[in-house]
């Protein structure tokens, strides 16, 4: 994968950063999703209609392939054997970067998460810790050159703004796949924090403010603790504002 966005949760990516996923492979470049554990701690809907939901959403934004770790929802935690189980997945998929949930937020396992690719994406470049795929054989090294986190409920100043304009649409349709877990007219589901009407304009307020400080519609955020580097100023180049 050129991309490898993980999540928390399954909708974690989508929420966070699904429009940049589609804006790369409109470019031709391979990108991945890796949920954590199954939500099986939400309130709404179940284990198997979060798969269905992620499966659809997957099609939405056209990934090549999406997998989920079964760590524990809500007790998963950034120790060794967890992070040899992700190890094993950053050097099966060898991404140039990774996206992963923000360092700490409102949910206790966002920053868990991003926390434990975080470190795991560092260790996964250390030839002395052994890991081997399902045949048995041993991975070679591998760490990404990049990884970012995508802003969730708190807001952080982002040090990475994307356009995601063009895509929008078809970014919230990929949301929207979450049936069970947003706002939706006549649910019998209980009430949460994030199926209130209220929550889906949070997101659409979030993208046109990030959007409105690089000079476009819609935009997503991400923070780094790695300063990015540019090849030439053309890249700093959005359109004219």
């Amino acid at each position: 994968m050129d991309v490898l966005a993980i999540g928390a949760h399954p909708d974690d990516v989508e929420l966070g950063c699904s429009g940049t996923l589609i804006k790369e492979i409109q470019r031709g470049r391979k990108v991945g999703i890796v949920d954590l554990t199954q939500g099986e701690l939400g309130t709404r809907g179940t284990v198997e209609s979060r798969y269905q939901e992620a499966e659809a959403s997957a099609k939405i934004i056209g990934i090549h392939g999406r997998e989920n770790l079964k760590m524990r929802d809500g007790f998963f935690v950034n120790d060794e054997r967890h992070q040899l189980q992700l190890i094993s997945v950053l050097r099966r998929y060898q991404p140039e970067i990774v996206i992963a949930n923000s360092l700490d937020d409102r949910h206790p396992d966002h920053g868990k998460g991003g926390k434990l690719v975080y470190d795991a994406s560092f260790l996964s470049g250390l030839k002395q810790i052994k890991t081997f795929d399902e045949n048995g054989t041993e991975q070679q090294k591998w760490r990404p050159k990049y990884v970012l986190h995508y802003l969730q409920d708190r807001f952080y100043e982002p040090d990475l703004i994307v356009d995601v304009t063009d895509v929008w649409e078809k970014r919230m349709e990929a949301v929207k796949a979450y049936k069970t877990q947003f706002h939706l007219q006549d649910s019998n589901e209980p009430q949460t924090y994030i199926s209130s009407p209220e929550f889906m304009d949070a997101i659409i307020s979030r993208a046109r403010l990030l959007g409105k400080r690089i000079g476009v519609q819609f935009a997503e955020g991400f923070t780094s603790t790695k300063n990015i580097g540019i090849n030439d100023f053309g890249a700093l180049i959005l359109q004219e504002t």
